[in-house]
């Protein structure tokens, strides 16, 4: 669902481009209102998100699609932490769908996907790990890595309930806006992925913006 943001750019307490390939990892507060903007196009922004005071919460993909009825995220949707809570709603989205079934690139995964040479590759995964390695004092390790959401990516469901990766359908300037309901940890991998058209195999930047209420 299309639902433009009322938000004023310059108004923003916060902003960070984050490189194809990099990471970004801070605290949302409640109430503040964080933006994901796709500045080329068809790039994919894998992010977690966790309770800031208990890391133990964090997103829950299941939790989310079964009580929204419906395996996309958009404009409206509620996602629920794996203790039914309500971590952030989406309040505003321009590119209409988001994934939370693909899951995340990995050094395994491009192996088993594509090829054995591709192992080597950047992945999502390793970004995530080097990010909470560079941040101790959240006190993650790899065993926190779980659910995520591909903004932007383009997951289809196909007839036999397989997931297929295809082009994607967001565009330059498309963007996606959260208004957490507590104070959150946002861990997001900007995708260095290669080998699927998610980014059409050109990862590209992305900035983050954050507004007070």
């Amino acid at each position: 669902m299309i639902n433009e943001s009322s938000l004023n750019t310059d108004a923003a307490i916060y902003k960070q481009v984050i490189d194809a390939g990099d990471y970004w990892m801070q605290i949302v507060k409640q109430g503040q209102t964080l933006r994901i903007l796709d500045l080329e196009g068809n790039q994919a922004a894998d992010t977690l998100f966790y309770n800031a005071n208990d890391t133990t919460e964090r997103y829950s993909a299941i939790d989310t699609i079964r009580e929204q009825g419906n395996v996309y995220l958009t404009a409206e949707t509620k996602l629920l932490s794996n203790e039914g809570n309500e971590l952030l709603e989406i309040v505003a989205d321009t590119c209409g769908r988001h994934d939370t079934l693909g899951g995340a690139c990995a050094t395994e995964s491009n192996t088993v996907r594509y090829a054995l040479e591709k192992k080597c590759m950047h992945a999502c995964r390793d970004s995530w790990l080097l990010a909470i390695a560079e941040h101790p004092e959240f006190e993650m390790s790899k065993r926190d890595i779980t659910h995520n959401i591909n903004f932007f990516m383009n997951v289809p469901v196909t007839a036999e309930g397989g997931l297929s990766f295809e082009d994607g359908i967001s565009d330059a300037g498309k963007y996606v806006e959260l208004e957490a309901k507590m104070d959150v940890i946002a861990l997001i991998s900007n995708c260095p992925q290669l080998n699927n058209p998610c980014n059409a195999f050109n990862p590209t930047p992305i900035e983050v913006l954050i507004w007070d209420q």
